[in-house]
């Protein structure tokens, strides 16, 4: 109905049409559906749910997220992604240096911290969500790992929207890496080496 507010603060009134399921961030009191979160209002087909504005990460397989090493563990590193709980990179869900594919070693494990070690940022791909919410990511891919130099600029999830690609390059010659998870990353964009004859 035409009365559906898009957002809303905590105890507005979305809708007086009983005809609506409620669901997250809303109570129903009488007649009325009211807001218990500040947020955007959205609906699916009779399910009215308010998607708060500022909000942890929650994390869907493929997201692009920027992350910081936080502590390396046995074959994983632990990531901050701005999520409730530390996400997790393996060892076998990165690139060895020099691109070999092989079965990790204890050597491999042993050099752990030469690959990436606490405070490095990363940019990865959520590979897998687990039933409690925590993030298992990999960097199998030559746009992902380590990041240089840079800045990175946090803002809330909720602000950045899934897109097919979240790797762009501006016009000015700096370029950025949208991570889903509200960190951004800015960095200078690298000088083309192959020139095409």
């Amino acid at each position: 109905s035409s009365d559906l507010k898009h957002l809303v603060a905590p105890g507005d009134t979305i809708t007086t049409d009983t005809g609506f399921m409620r669901g997250h961030g809303t109570y129903m009191e009488g007649e009325k559906l009211l807001a218990s979160v500040a947020g955007a209002v959205e609906r699916v087909n009779k399910l009215i749910c308010v998607r708060a504005l500022k909000t942890r990460y929650n994390g869907e397989v493929g997201d692009i997220v920027v992350g910081r090493i936080t502590e390396v563990q046995q074959k994983r590193w632990k990531v901050e992604t701005n999520s409730r709980l530390d996400s997790v990179l393996l060892l076998s869900a990165v690139n060895l240096p020099g691109g070999e594919l092989r079965r990790r070693s204890a050597e491999d494990e042993l050099a752990m911290r030469d690959y990436l070690q606490e405070g490095d940022l990363i940019s990865a791909e959520v590979q897998a969500v687990f039933s409690d919410g925590a993030l298992s990511m990999h960097t199998r891919s030559l746009k992902y790992g380590k990041l240089g130099q840079g800045v990175l600029v946090q803002v809330s999830p909720s602000l950045i929207k899934r897109r097919k690609t979240h790797f762009h390059t501006l016009p000015c010659g700096a370029s950025i890496i949208l991570g889903n998870n509200g960190f951004i990353w800015i960095y200078p964009t690298p000088e083309q080496t192959d020139r095409k004859s």
